[in-house]
């Protein structure tokens, strides 16, 4: 099937197999390898993205393991290589600063996570950014650096 989307702020264009799931899509076909896969089941949230479907206004978190790329047609998607030109975000820069990540495979999807949530969300408590984080699992940390970054990265968010 031809699949036409917006990633990164790039228009694309691409045949594909209707079972291909957009997490594959986007790390295969795109090679756009921050969008990890995890689990395979959507439970760890590794692989989350952000997808402004053509009939929303916004910007939403998506499990991309749970949909196919086909899904996306018409969408605009925004990956963790999408966040940041030639600075860091300031969520992945309170993320650096904070320690928020031990091995960093989970960073990205938490990054996008707390991306979507901060929109809905501008200054959240900690018990907010835990709700808002709870999708996406972590094994190596124990959610205190991370709570402690995506609190900084709304401060400097809203000073800007």
């Amino acid at each position: 099937m031809k699949l036409k989307l917006t990633v990164n702020g790039k228009a694309v264009e691409s045949e594909v197999d209707p079972r291909l799931l957009l997490v594959d899509y986007i790390r295969d076909k795109l090679s756009l390898t921050g969008t990890h896969i995890g689990c395979d089941t959507s439970n760890c949230g590794a692989c989350t993205i952000l997808v402004k479907f053509p009939w929303s206004n916004k910007f939403v978190s998506v499990k991309s393991c749970t949909m196919f790329a086909v899904q996306a047609e018409g969408a605009e998607i925004k990956t963790v290589e999408g966040l940041s030109d030639e600075k860091l975000h300031p969520i992945q820069k309170a993320f650096w600063e904070n320690h928020a990540l031990q091995c960093g495979y989970c960073t990205p999807g938490f990054i996008m996570q707390a991306y979507a949530f901060l929109q809905e969300n501008p200054k959240p408590t900690s018990e907010d950014v835990r709700r808002g984080i709870s999708g996406n699992l972590c094994r190596c940390t124990g959610y205190q650096n991370i709570v402690k970054a995506i609190i900084q990265a709304s401060k400097e968010m809203e000073a800007k």
